[in-house]
């Protein structure tokens, strides 16, 4: 098997142990064996858990100076490694995501947050997708946001929502 990136593992994971219930317990030695039986590294493995941690420890929280608020009329501007890292179009996709609502500016800074913590070289729309959607499954009242979102993911319309 070719060698598999963070993201696969946490997309596995992600299809194979969420469901409606929005709750995720399973038996993680279990888990790492299931994981590494498919083929997955275990250094990738590793590096799920460890960004999935990170993702819980946001949850509780806030990022530095972030504010929350249904809607705002501020502007988020990317640094040069963020800007680097996430794509125009990623971050086109972002903004629709805040600006209708589906994020508010808490969960897209966990969003960011959680992009510029893979390793990829530049995100993508697809990856976009998959993190955006994971945010929104960890975070608590958001569960409206998180249905809506998780047709847009298997849609293969880009712009499925927005």
């Amino acid at each position: 098997m070719k060698e598999e990136k963070v993201l696969d593992v946490l997309m596995y994971i992600f299809e194979n142990y969420m469901d409606d219930s929005h709750e995720f317990s399973p038996d993680q030695d279990a888990l790492i064996l299931e994981l590494s039986q498919a083929g997955f590294p275990k250094g990738e493995i590793n590096k799920a858990f460890n960004w999935l941690e990170e993702l819980s420890s946001l949850r509780d929280d806030k990022p530095v100076g972030v504010v929350a608020s249904s809607r705002s009329s501020s502007i988020r501007f990317f640094s040069g490694y963020e800007s680097a890292k996430v794509s125009m179009s990623c971050r086109g996709q972002l903004l629709r995501l805040e600006q209708s609502g589906v994020l508010d500016s808490v969960a897209r800074e966990i969003v960011i947050d959680r992009l510029t913590a893979l390793e990829a070289e530049e995100i993508d729309i697809e990856q976009l997708k998959w993190v955006v959607l994971m945010v929104l499954f960890n975070q608590p009242g958001q569960e409206q946001a998180y249905d809506l979102l998780e047709d847009w993911v298997v849609s293969e319309n880009r712009d499925f929502l927005f």
